[in-house]
């Protein structure tokens, strides 16, 4: 049979034997930048180039977006019947056999599905239905709807979830059980389905009823999986099932970059592959087409101490020589200043910003770093979780300071009083129009406040603060005095936001006057760089900052990696169990592996965080993290560099 295109020529050694590899089961082990899509892309086109029916073959992935670009990829090298090949998400295939065989597993056959906005609704039309009484701590709908679906996908109860998870509602385990199966009740009473029932269905349909599996794995004879690090356990099920009559099936993906447990992904999934295809053939792509080799020698020396993975050592033909750089900075604020130097320096050397990528375990991690950019003038984007300055808990708690600052700042004032227990819309409205339309400020009747304790406290204290005379930071910790108890009450995940908080209140040390304070967090994104931006329009060329997790597939340049200090990378609440350890090892290990020219790690001498371990004189410090503190890493396979910020608790950046 002659082919018309040249694998050889096109693929790497590795490359080409996972192509060319037809019948029977495969793991295709693809190292970070190893060119997995390349492989599903040309073994699509080659199962049609040798006579199978594209409808025939099954590509299951994580977004219809990949999914149609490697599609169209395949038609490119071959024709436009690599365009007919069943591809779509574990999701919308299960949505196009539903359609098909509703009957068979009790579903009218024109069912609705509920994006995640309608199943939380539903979820929480559920709660107010079960009581209108429950306490104020009671989780809110999408924390009831996470809970629920991850209880569905890790194949756990919901008890297991929330101690595991949600330790803080554990009193109300019994309850969230509860409305999980009204829940499931109502949704089958109104023929509705969410995003995990259409893989509940669909795994159902296949277990029940063998001769549908049957004919389902007939038809499709060869069975392609994406990213299969990132399967959940229904997912894996449904491939073994779809699977059953030939076990033409690849899955391709990385053991290392497993990083997705709280999504309901289960790294063994990947790792038991072959027990589950007893005769599987493991391929490993090694050869990396993305970073240098001095990167790729750390990152290989950091997973090698994995306790569970497939061996492999990524080697590039790329050139370099240069070292990732660690560096030792004083504090969270010095951290934040040597980037900004640094990426001055890069925008020097011609590298553009939007090469350049700040990467960090939590989305609070880059508070301070946000401020600092902001101040300098550099543009940036932040992918997972939303900028610093933007968190609804950060808005609630400068909302009290401008009232502080300016009693007649009416939109402070509207999100404020609707933080107090007792007040509602109208008692809302009837103190702005005393407060701020009548122009008396705190000076109003405190007849109101008879039978409300905690508006009248939360008015004690804004009367109490004299900002012209105290410094900003003492003046936010009297409001958190107050603001956290609030906070408890009205954010489920208070806890997180905790961490927030203390950022503000280092942010705030640094600050003369609670006026200079409020005008830099009341800064716009910036529309002015440091680079020239006369050839391009604003957003073209920001800074990119984004946690670990939202830059899986994604590559720059240059790459600072920050917080590598124990409770950061690995985090706090990873630290009492050992696969959650080494899902942080794998965090690590795909964030330095975005990086193409250079990497730079960074770790906090001091730590400023909430969560802080004094020793014996005081002082707060900081441990490396474990990931750089094994295997001679900071003797063989980084460059020290000293921190030249110019680091001075009492300087202010434009001093």
């Amino acid at each position: 049979m002659s082919f018309q295109i040249d694998y050889p020529k096109e693929l790497n050694p590795a490359q080409l034997e996972a192509v060319l590899s037809v019948d029977g089961p495969y793991l295709v082990i693809a190292g970070a930048g190893s060119g997995k899509t390349r492989v599903l892309v040309y073994r699509t086109a080659h199962l049609v180039e040798r006579g199978v029916a594209p409808e025939r073959i099954l590509l299951l992935t994580f977004t219809r977006r990949s999914s149609r670009e490697m599609l169209k990829r395949a038609a490119s090298l071959l024709d436009e019947r690599c365009q007919q090949v069943s591809g779509g998400t574990f999701h919308s295939f299960a949505n196009f056999i539903l359609r098909r065989y509703a009957e068979h597993v009790n579903l009218p056959r024109f069912f609705s599905i509920m994006d995640q906005d309608d199943a939380e609704s539903a979820v929480n039309l559920v709660r107010t239905q079960m009581s209108r009484n429950l306490d104020k701590r009671f989780p809110k709908k999408n924390t009831l709807l996470s809970i629920i679906s991850k209880s569905i996908n890790k194949g756990l109860t919901v008890d297991d979830v929330v101690c595991e998870e949600y330790p803080q509602f554990a009193e109300w385990s019994q309850v969230i059980e509860h409305i999980k199966q009204e829940y499931i009740r109502y949704k089958h009473n109104l023929a509705l389905l969410d995003y995990d029932d259409l893989l509940v269905y669909l795994r159902k349909l296949l277990q029940d009823h063998s001769e549908i599996r049957a004919h389902l794995s007939e038809y499709y004879q060869y069975i392609m999986v994406d990213e299969y690090q990132d399967t959940n356990k229904m997912q894996a099920e449904i491939v073994r099932l779809l699977a059953v009559s030939h076990n033409n099936v690849m899955v391709v993906g990385d053991d290392s970059q497993s990083i997705y447990s709280f999504r309901g992904a289960h790294f063994k999934n990947i790792i038991d592959f072959p027990q589950i295809f007893k005769s599987t053939k493991v391929i490993t792509l090694e050869e990396n087409y993305r970073s240098t080799q001095p990167i790729l020698d750390l990152t290989n020396e950091v997973i090698n101490s994995a306790g569970e993975k497939f061996e492999k050592a990524l080697f590039t033909r790329n050139g370099g020589e240069t070292l990732p750089v660690y560096v030792d900075v004083y504090n969270e604020n010095s951290q934040s200043r040597y980037i900004v130097n640094k990426i001055l320096e890069l925008c020097r050397d011609n590298v553009s910003l939007n090469e350049i990528a700040i990467l960090f375990r939590s989305g609070w991690h880059s508070n301070d770093l946000e401020v600092e950019l902001a101040s300098s003038g550099i543009p940036f984007v932040k992918y997972g979780g939303q900028k610093f300055i933007e968190a609804a808990h950060i808005k609630d708690v400068l909302a009290c300071l401008q009232i502080v600052y300016n009693p007649l700042s009416e939109i402070a004032w509207q999100r404020v009083l609707m933080l107090v227990k007792g007040v509602g819309a109208r008692t809302a409205t009837n103190l702005i129009e005393e407060i701020v339309r009548q122009r008396k400020g705190l000076a109003i009747d405190e007849t109101i406040f008879e039978k409300k304790p905690e508006l009248r406290q939360l008015f004690k204290i804004l009367k109490d603060i004299d900002w012209t005379v105290e410094r900003p930071a003492k003046v936010l910790k009297t409001l958190l005095d107050f603001y956290t108890p609030l906070l408890m009450v009205h954010y489920d995940d208070y806890e997180k936001r905790l961490n927030d908080l203390g950022s503000l209140e280092n942010i705030a040390q640094r600050y003369p006057t609670l006026e200079e304070f409020l005008t830099d967090m009341a800064l716009e994104p910036p529309e002015k760089s440091l680079v020239d931006k006369s050839a391009r329009t604003h957003g073209e060329n920001d800074l990119i900052l984004s946690t670990i997790h939202s830059a899986k597939g994604l590559e720059w340049h240059t790459v600072f990696l920050i917080y590598l200090a124990e409770g950061y990378l690995p985090s706090y609440q990873s630290m009492s169990s050992d696969p959650a350890i080494e899902e942080e090892r794998r965090l690590f290990y795909v964030a330095a592996t975005r990086a193409k020219n250079q990497l730079y790690l960074l770790r906090p001498q001091i730590d400023t965080s909430p969560r802080r371990s004094w020793d014996t004189t005081g002082s707060m410090y900081t441990q490396v993290s474990r990931f750089l503190d094994e295997g001679g890493i900071l003797s063989k396979f980084v460059t020290l560099e000293t921190d030249r910020s110019g680091y001075n608790p009492a300087r202010s950046w434009d001093d």
